[in-house]
């Protein structure tokens, strides 16, 4: 069964749009590392945002919270491991340091702090309470983590203008945690919609579509390139389950189950079917789950000429080295 056409044109088009993304120019991110250890304090903040990030290991956490913006308003995040696997905890305070010696201290799972505020203690309690729920939504939306927390906490009231501004703070937010090794706010699926202006977004390499084909399983997969992203577009049959030797709790074989998991892979009879356009690291780690087996996205993975992708990027990487 053949994806069809229509379908992969708009995927294409829609494929870039990430929602919560700040543009794409070259920002200056200043680290400081506290201790002087890379797993010790640091402090992360960004030129022209007046957003400030402090993240301790629960081994400081009586320093890190002497340090003044710890009294500030603002949100913090807990992170840590239960018998179950990861989790996280978001809250919320007009004194951070008093909030967490108060109530979090008890919690015996988590082993990082992070704790977000501005440099001048700018953040209101009504500002604090927004951000904390819009991070437990994004939070959930990208399924990554478990979350300690019980339902989502209601938006607090903004005005139009503060609203907006809370929106472009948690924008930078995004960019800054990653940075900081924290992606359980990142998620890997791709919408199906266009831009926020109404226009189409574009990919990368918006007239190319690479194909995985398995003819002895059914499977049939296409993918494109957004963003520095090899995207499995909604709609390819995969395998339903990982055929591979490698023990279903390590690598590929635990991101095919985990896909599995949340419904971004549905079986359907012999075959399983990508509900989402999905973001993966690398070629081979999209053909490996397409595959359900350990494989070379490099030589699998094909323009519709026959044209390997190794091929094509040798091809790409001459015409730019001479241009």
């Amino acid at each position: 069964m053949e994806i069809p056409e229509k379908s992969i044109l708009n995927s294409v088009e829609a494929i870039c749009g990430k929602g919560m993304m700040i543009s794409n120019k070259g920002q200056s991110l200043e680290l400081f590392f506290i201790d002087g250890k890379p797993d010790g304090m640091m402090t992360a903040e960004v030129f022209n945002w007046t957003g400030h990030v402090l993240m301790a290991p629960r081994t400081r956490l009586g320093a890190a919270l002497k340090r003044p913006e710890a009294s500030y308003t603002g949100v913090y995040l807990l992170f840590g491991e239960d018998d179950e696997g990861l989790l996280a905890y978001i809250g919320e305070g007009e004194d951070i340091a008093d909030r967490i010696k108060s109530h979090d201290t008890k919690k015996d799972w988590w082993t990082t702090a992070v704790l977000i505020t501005t440099s001048g203690n700018n953040l209101n309690k009504a500002h604090a309470k927004y951000l904390e729920s819009r991070l437990v939504e994004e939070a959930r939306r990208a399924g990554k983590i478990r979350l300690d927390n019980g339902n989502t906490p209601p938006r607090s009231s903004l005005s139009e203008a503060a609203q907006a501004n809370m929106e472009s703070f948690l924008e930078y937010l995004m960019m800054v945690l990653p940075a900081l090794r924290i992606d359980s706010f990142l998620a890997q699926t791709r919408p199906q919609t266009k831009t926020d202006s109404g226009s189409p977004a574009t990919a990368e390499e918006p007239n190319t579509v690479f194909e995985l084909r398995t003819p002895k399983h059914g499977i049939e997969a296409k993918a494109v390139l957004t963003d520095g992203e090899f995207v499995v577009l909604s709609g390819s049959r995969v395998s339903p389950r990982w055929r591979g030797k490698s023990s279903h709790h390590t690598g590929y074989s635990k991101l095919h189950g985990d896909l599995v998991a949340s419904g971004v892979i549905r079986p359907e009879g012999e075959l399983a079917v990508f509900t989402e356009s999905y973001a993966f690291k690398s070629p081979s780690a999209a053909a490996a789950v397409v595959n359900g087996r350990p494989t070379n996205g490099t030589t699998e993975w094909r323009l519709p000429d026959g044209k390997t992708y190794k091929a094509w990027e040798a091809e790409k990487l001459e015409q730019e080295a001479v241009t």
